[in-house]
């Protein structure tokens, strides 16, 4: 099923925690499969903030189920999303 990268925040946002799967390329222009979940609070060790907001730059933070991390989703170069076994294809 094809969507836009709209349709694909509003489905993760409702993904309420669940894991999800994505592919996208990184900077380096490799294509990773990131399998992820949203739910997750981040504390910093510092106690600083981030120094931007990542909605303004089209990025969500996401908690890497593998690498047992945050990592920060880019929808300006994802490729596919797959929620509850359903493959979407971002357009």
């Amino acid at each position: 099923m094809n969507i836009t990268t709209d349709k694909a925040k509003e489905l993760i946002k409702e993904t309420n925690g669940r894991i999800f799967s994505s592919t996208f390329v990184k900077k380096d222009n490799s294509i990773r499969t990131l399998t992820a979940r949203l739910g997750k609070k981040y504390k910093s060790k510092t106690g600083r903030k981030a120094p931007y907001k990542a909605q303004n730059y089209d990025l969500l933070p996401v908690y890497d189920m593998q690498k047992k991390a945050f990592r920060m989703l880019n929808f300006n170069t994802l490729l596919t999303l797959t929620i509850n076994k359903t493959n979407y294809k971002i357009i």
